[in-house]
This record gives C-alpha cells, structure tokens and sequence, in this order.
C-alpha cells in the first residue's frame, strides 16, 4: 500500500502536531514494512530536516518528499495535493493537521487533535478562528475517517460538526522515546546554561492565551509570599505564539519577574533533562486535545500538577494532582503540599511512581496499529 502523510507540520520547528506526524509515519513504517510511506509537503517550503543529531535513522519504507510545484500547483490542497496524489498513485493521504485535499483522489484520514478555534475562539487570531469556521466542517465531511487524541475530543467532533461517531475513532497518542528519567547530575549543565540554579517548577508549551500561563504566574507569585526564603524558579519553555503580548506583559510587572526564566522553544535533550530534574511539572491549559507535555513530563519521572479539565484528565488518569485551570489560589495550594515538611516529599514520590507507570501504558506502537486499522476502515469506505 502507499500511503501519504502531511508534511506542513515538519516545515518548523516542531510542537505537538509535528511531533504526532513524525513519531506516527516511523512507527506505521516499521510496523508495516511492506507498505511505503512518505511524508509529503511543497517545495514553496524549506526543505524538512532528518530529527535531531543521534536520532536513528529513517526506515527504508518512509521518504521524505518534497513535491516540485508550479504557479497552480502551490495551490497545495486545492491543485497540487491532488495533482501529486492522481500522478503518484497513493491510496490513501493522512491529513495529520486538520487538513485533506477537497478533490477526492484517494482514500482519506483526517486528524481532529482538538476543537480550541471553535469553542476557545477567544484564545485564536481572528483569521485563524474564520478559516477554522470555515474549513473544518467541510474537511470533517469529506474525510472517509477522522482520528481524535481522546474521546472527549471525539464526542466534541460528533457534537459540534454532527458526524457519526461510526466515522471517528478515538487513538491515544505518547511520549517520545528519548523521554525517560536522568540522573539529577546528568542535568547539570542544561541546567546551569539555562540559569536554573536550584529548585525549581516548570511548564512547557507554545507561549499562547489558551495555555492559562498567566494563572500560573499568578500562583507563582502566591508560593514566593507563601515561602519568602525560598530560592524556587519559575522555568517556562516554549517558543512565542499569537495574542502572547499581555503574558510577557505580566511577567515584566510581576514582583518575582528575576525568579521567572523564559527558555523559548528546546529541543528534546533540553526538555528531557528539565523534564527529569524539576521539582513539579504544571500545565495549567485551558483546553486541550490530549496533553502530551504532562505524560512527556510523567516518562521523565517528574510529579505533575495539571488543569482538571476532561482530555487532561483522561490522558493522565490518576497520576496527577488536578486543579482548577481558573483558580491560581487552588494551584498554589496544589504547589505547596509538594513542600510541606511533614509529607511534601512523600506525595512528589508518589506522584513521580504513579506519572511513570502511566506513561508507560501509552505507546507509539500501540497508535500505529490502531491508526492501520483506521486505514483500513477509510480504504473500505472510499471503495464502497
């Protein structure tokens, strides 16, 4: 079989989407070595770089492919997608970011990771929410199949653009191999070049409304009043997105701003050793998909504190301490059991023991087969 996958999400550095195309096509190829895969984009992009130095290398089933387009055909999803699939003969195209060619030249999977344009329209630019509006219905019909991360995002899918549950299916997504625990001296220097000098929480994520990093700041500033002695940093990596002006506003003004470290986006050696060496990971999100941040954090061994709000809670299951993502006060107080001198240490051990079971219960190979048979499904119904 030769399938196709969107390569658009590859073309920068790479978030949660990028990571969910990459880390699905090298498993689909090894799990099924007689099919060739191919992860396809337009040559109006730069050229995708292999992963990162000391990645293994791709499996001989799985290409790259930069597809030569002219003045129609950089018209991706309208004319050269389509051109590319008649003339390459694929028998299906995964659409891995919300995208498919409209033009039905093959069987088609689309991925839905979460509804936030629509139903957290506040946290998006305008025109991203109008063309989400716009697109996203059309491409959810015309798709023979759509994947969600979890199955709140799928009933949200089949509640807000009215599809048949019979045509979504809900496949859990994972950590990254390359996330595990270190040694605290391993991360020593990662460490030190990113000026974390002691204890410290930290959180991860694009720098944009709908990660609610301004509650945890606000909690950060409960826990220095709370322990005025304490040296804690306050670490957040990720690199800037839209509508971020009034966060790095109320960093600037906040009374802790020396105690607060803003990384921009790391690569994953960085964030492992974070990852393995915080004293809490807090992702205080307001919506979300699935979460892979906190069961990145909880593969590392680090205790998780996150929104209690349903993906979250389903991809963490009760290995995390939940809050409300609107209450700073119930985060800080969240935060503070892990320091309480009679049994702080022993929760952070437990949440520690708990988040790594958890995130061993997911796998890129188990959301590989899954995905096969999804396929499956989609070729049935473009046949029938």
């Amino acid at each position: 079989m030769r399938i196709g996958l969107d390569g658009l999400p590859l073309t920068a550095a790479k978030t949660g989407v990028g990571h969910y195309t990459y880390e699905l096509a090298q498993a689909l190829a090894r799990a099924e070595p007689s099919s060739q895969f191919e992860i396809v984009y337009p040559s109006t992009y730069a050229t995708i770089r292999p992963d990162e130095p000391g990645s293994p290398p791709l499996p001989p089933n799985l290409k790259l492919n930069r597809v030569r387009v002219g003045p129609l055909g950089r018209y991706w999803w309208s004319a050269g997608l389509p051109r590319y699939i008649r003339r390459s003969k694929l028998e299906l195209f995964h659409g891995t970011n919300y995208d498919i060619p409209l033009w039905r030249r093959c069987a088609t999977v689309l991925t839905i990771h979460d509804l936030s344009q629509l139903l957290h329209s506040e946290t998006h630019e305008k025109r991203s929410v109008s063309r989400a509006r716009r697109r996203l219905p059309l491409m959810a019909r015309t798709a023979d199949a759509i994947i969600t991360p979890t199955e709140s995002v799928r009933g949200q899918v089949c509640e807000h653009l009215r599809i048949s549950s019979e045509k979504v299916f809900a496949i859990p997504e994972a950590a990254r191999k390359c996330f595990r625990p270190m040694a605290i001296a391993e991360t020593e220097n990662v460490r030190r070049r990113l000026g974390v000098t002691g204890e410290f929480l930290l959180t991860v994520g694009t720098l944009e409304p709908r990660k609610n990093l301004s509650v945890l700041v606000d909690a950060f500033e409960e826990l220095m009043l709370a322990r005025p002695r304490s040296n804690i940093q306050l670490v957040i990596a990720g690199g800037r997105g839209w509508l971020s002006g009034p966060l790095f506003a109320a960093i600037e003004r906040s009374p802790v701003r020396e105690r607060i470290i803003l990384t921009d986006y790391l690569h994953d050696q960085d964030l492992r050793a974070l990852y393995a060496s915080c004293d809490a990971f807090i992702y205080p999100s307001l919506y979300e998909g699935f979460g892979l941040p906190p069961l990145e954090a909880m593969a590392c061994g680090a205790p998780v504190i996150a929104s209690r709000i349903a993906a979250i809670e389903e991809t963490t299951g009760k290995a995390a301490l939940l809050f409300d993502p609107r209450s700073a006060q119930e985060l800080t107080q969240r935060i503070l059991a892990l320091y309480e001198e009679n049994g702080g240490e022993k929760i952070r051990r437990t949440l520690s023991t708990a988040g790594l079971k958890r995130a061993a219960e997911f796998s890129w190979e188990t959301t590989a087969r899954l995905t096969w048979n999804v396929y499956h499904e989609a070729l049935r119904r473009f046949g029938s």
